[in-house]
Order: C-alpha cells, then sequence, then structure tokens
C-alpha cells in the first residue's frame, strides 16, 4: 500500500538527531579514509531543515441515525456537518533565506487555519502560506526570520540509482533526525499518491512527520522533498518516495512569480512503453512514452508531433515513462518551449515544442471521446457562475448535437467525480467508458445528458 506520509500527533518531545549506524559504512573505500563522518556536511545544512506544526480545524459529513431519517421521512437531512480541530506535525526546507521561503508537502498544511515553523535552536516563528500545488503536493511557506539558513538545489535530473542518499526530517515528532541509505529507483509513478508522479525512491529510513523534508546528496545540495512510503501502518520498510528537486525549483518560482502554477501541457494521450509496443515500432528499449494520438491544433500538433512516437528525452534530459513526461511537461510551466527527443520511423529525431497553458486551452471535445463529436471545449472565466469545462460551440447534427449539449453549457461533473477543468475531464473520459454521464451547468439549471 502506498500512501502520503501521514501526520503525526503535535505532541511536544525534545529535539534529537540520530545517523544511522551503516550511513559510514556505506561510503566507498577510496572516500572511506578521507570522509569519515556525515557530521561535517550535515553542521551545515540541518539548521535548514525545520519542524512545521499545524493547527485548524476540518468539516467532515456525518449520516444521521436511521432513527432520525425515518422520523422526518425521505425529504429530511441525510447528514450533518461536523467541525473537527485537529493538530499536525510536518517538515520543511529553507531554500531561501534572505526571502525566509520554506519548502514543505501540501498536505502538510491542508486545511491549517496556523503554521509553525520551529528551527533547529529552538525559535518558533509563525509562518505565511504563499501558494500550493495539490497535483504535485508542493506548498510554499514564508517566514519573517532573520540569519537563516538555507540549502541548495542539486541538479536531480543528473541522479544515478545508487547514489548516497540524506533524509532529514522531524519523524513521529521526535525532533529532527538524519537517516541515510541509497538512491533505489527513479522516475517511479502509478503509485496513487498524487496527480502527477515522478519520485525519486530512496531506502533511507523515511516515516510519518518526515513529510516535507529534505533528500540530500553528500554534499548537502537538495535533491527531493519527502512525500511518501510504501508499507503496512505508516512504517518504513525501505521504501520511501521524494519529489524531484527540479520538479521543486520550477512550481515554486512560478508561485513566487504568478502567485499560482501555471501547468504546461503538451496536447498529447498515450501510455507506458511495454515490450510489444517497443518491438512493434522497432525500439530496442523500454524506456520512454508512447504517443497514441496528439489533440488537434495542441502544441504537440502545431511541433510536428505524430501518433505513434515514442518520446525519448526532453531538454536533453531521459523520459522513463507517460508518467515521468506528464509531470515534467506539468511542472515546466506554461509558455515554455522545450526540446523533446522523439524515436520515429527507426530514428531519432528533436522537435521544439512551446507548451501551452493548461487552463486556457481550447480543444476539439472528439479528441477526447467520439460521443463527444461536434463540441468545442475551453476553460471557464470569471464571467461564468460555476468553474469547470466550457462548451463554446457545437455542431448542428453531430453526436454532440444529438446528445442535448447546447453552446454555453458548462460541464461540472462527469459519472458523478468533480471536474473543474480540461486536464480532469480528459483523465475521466480518456478511457473511452461505455457509459458518459455529463453533469451540466446550464444557466441556473443543473441537468444530467448521457451520451453512449
Amino acid at each position: 500500500m502506498t500512501t502520503r506520509l501521514p501526520l503525526v500527533s503535535a505532541l511536544a518531545l525534545s529535539l534529537s538527531m540520530a545517523l544511522l549506524p551503516h550511513a559510514q559504512a556505506a561510503l566507498p573505500l577510496s572516500a572511506a579514509s578521507e570522509v569519515r563522518s556525515l557530521a561535517p556536511v550535515l553542521e551545515k545544512v540541518t539548521p535548514a531543515v525545520v519542524n512545521i506544526s499545524v493547527s485548524g480545524s476540518k468539516v467532515s459529513r456525518q449520516r444521521l441515525p436511521d432513527a432520525f431519517q425515518f422520523f422526518f421521512g425521505p425529504n429530511g437531512p441525510g447528514q450533518q456537518l461536523q467541525e473537527r480541530p485537529f493538530q499536525a506535525l510536518g517538515s520543511g526546507v529553507i531554500v531561501d533565506a534572505k526571502e525566509g521561503y520554506v519548502i514543505t508537502n501540501n498536505h502538510v498544511i491542508s486545511d491549517a487555519d496556523e503554521i509553525l515553523i520551529t528551527l533547529i535552536d529552538g525559535q518558533e516563528y509563525k509562518a505565511e502560506l504563499i501558494g500550493s500545488d495539490k497535483q504535485s503536493d508542493i506548498a510554499l511557506l514564508k517566514v519573517d526570520a532573520k540569519d537563516l539558513v538555507e540549502i541548495s538545489y542539486a541538479d536531480s535530473d543528473q541522479l544515478r540509482v545508487g547514489d548516497f542518499a540524506i533524509a532529514i526530517g522531524n519523524p513521529f515528532g521526535l525532533g529532527q533526525t538524519v537517516t541515510s541509505g541509497i538512491i533505489s529507483a527513479l522516475g517511479r509513478s502509478g503509485l496513487n499518491v498524487g496527480n502527477l508522479e515522478n519520485f525519486i525512491q530512496t531506502d533511507a529510513a523515511i516515516n510519518s512527520g518526515n513529510s516535507g523534508g529534505a533528500l540530500l546528496d553528500l554534499e548537502g545540495n537538495l535533491v527531493g522533498i519527502n512525500t511518501a512510503i510504501l508499507g503496512p501502518g505508516g512504517g518504513n520498510i525501505g521504501i520511501g518516495f521524494a519529489i524531484p528537486a527540479n520538479m521543486v525549483k520550477n512550481l515554486t518560482e512560478q508561485i513566487v512569480e504568478f502567485g499560482e502554477v501555471r501547468r504546461g501541457v503538451l496536447g498529447v494521450m498515450g501510455g507506458e512503453l511495454t515490450s510489444e509496443l517497443a518491438r512493434t515500432f522497432g525500439y530496442r528499449s523500454q524506456h520512454g512514452a508512447f504517443v497514441s494520438q496528439v489533440i488537434e491544433g495542441s502544441s504537440a500538433d502545431k511541433a510536428g508531433l505524430k501518433a505513434g512516437d515514442i518520446i525519448i528525452s526532453l531538454n536533453d534530459k531521459p523520459v522513463r515513462s507517460f508518467g515521468e513526461l506528464r509531470a515534467k511537461v506539468a511542472t515546466t510551466g506554461a509558455d515554455k518551449t522545450v526540446t523533446l527527443g522523439l524515436f520515429r520511423d527507426g530514428k531519432k529525431q528533436q522537435v521544439d515544442v512551446t507548451l501551452a497553458h493548461a487552463d486556457t486551452e481550447t480543444i476539439a471535445a472528439d479528441t477526447l471521446n467520439d460521443a463527444l463529436k461536434g463540441a468545442t471545449l475551453s476553460k471557464t472565466d470569471s464571467k461564468d457562475k460555476v468553474k469547470g469545462v466550457k462548451i463554446t460551440e457545437v455542431s448542428p447534427r453531430t453526436p454532440a448535437a444529438r446528445a442535448g449539449l447546447e453552446e454555453g453549457d458548462v460541464i461540472i461533473g462527469v459519472n458523478r467525480k468533480r471536474v473543474k477543468n480540461l486536464n480532469e475531464l480528459r483523465k475521466i473520459i480518456q478511457d473511452k467508458p461505455d457509459v458518459i454521464a455529463l453533469n451540466i451547468q446550464r444557466g441556473n439549471s443543473s441537468l444530467y445528458l448521457v451520451l453512449r
């Protein structure tokens, strides 16, 4: 079972730091005589890893007893809302000492009314939330404090399996704790932890409360933000996951510049490259992203990508899977130009693509599903009463028109799942379900249209 790192109860426990004994033994023999301890590196970087304490309240729905429903009948209230206070702990990393910027996981500070940051010397500060991104599970905080210490970013695209790694965080509320291990795998996806997955896997011990903490190289540079573990009951079994530093850096720079993440979109549909697909297209590796469809009018279409292409690199960095491609494109940011390496017709080539904005895209609906053919879709704007996917045009005598779609309709849900943008709509219907039940907002009315 793969889960985000669960938060732990906010107990006032003393600070401590423990270094796993195998760290020293794990060093290469050639370096053992020169580097006998990680302590010199840790003395420089541990002040930049902070403990985060959050408090707030969550609203939950509770089903009313059957006797209550029997008394009021079928039209009576079936649920009641309850507001419950909560407290939790996590970790964070100072990446800009001058501005006071601290990175953590979105799930650490989600729903928090108050965020407190505690430095290694015990000083405590209130933190302001600058922005967050739920899909990538990143949040950026700001503290007003002097003499902070920051950690520099490493180029996470240069990581190799077998590189040594150091994890620092606040497991189980014990206080700052250091563990060590290696990079176990790269480009992990399909874990159902978040929407954008391109994780670094490590065997450095990561536990509850390490969320938002630092994964470092032996020079003390940030290679990732710890976010999830694989294990029963939230305990460590040597399989932890971190968000790559390059993704984190791209996202936080967008938050600082724009106040939000401006997600990029390529405009292709596809999947993982299986051995059968690779053989069919004459490709001798199973690493890459297979393109099954290029959306008409998209950035990929304009750049000349074709169905059947295998994307093998982005900006000269290898692409191992479709999940990794999706995560890298989305976090690179809109309006950025990237160079894609392709394998097509037995040859390798490169194309430059300027990424569109995920929320400003206008597409022909039949690129998502034939049942919507004849409709043109776009995002909603501030003039629309609800947030969703807007029908901007419906051609007569088409499947979309026969289904009852009208210009100005707003799709707010599909098959009982809320839809707020084109990406969410695409994710639900790209698997071509047998029935598509569209929840439509038309003026002041809400209705369902069923497409088959």
